[in-house]
């Protein structure tokens, strides 16, 4: 019977794979709300990881998940940062407006 480590490797390499192919499959035009679905998904990884580091079962998970917060924190502004930079580009430009065609 595998170990609960042995199990979350695993989980964790199927995972990889399966969104590395998932993600190189997703045409150009697509990208958009692919970021939006992924900033989405950090924000629930940002809840997991707030949840760990909050959880009284030792210094090493209150150190990880403090890391993992950190972490998730970061990818998930940065997303939002540019999936607007990207929404700009479609935008119409009016008058005083940045973005959008010249």
């Amino acid at each position: 019977m595998p170990s609960n480590l042995e199990s979350g490797l695993f989980v964790f390499v199927l995972a990889t794979f399966l969104g590395f192919e998932v993600i190189r499959r997703v045409a150009p035009l697509l990208h958009t709300p692919l970021m939006s679905l992924t900033n989405a998904i950090s924000a629930i990884a940002v809840v997991g990881a707030i949840v760990m580091a909050g959880s009284d079962r030792g210094a090493l998970t209150t150190i990880l998940g403090t890391i993992a917060v950190a972490a998730s924190a970061t990818n998930l502004i940065g997303g939002f940062m540019i999936t607007d930079r990207m929404l700009k580009m479609f935008k119409t430009g009016r008058k005083g407006e940045k973005g959008g065609a010249p």
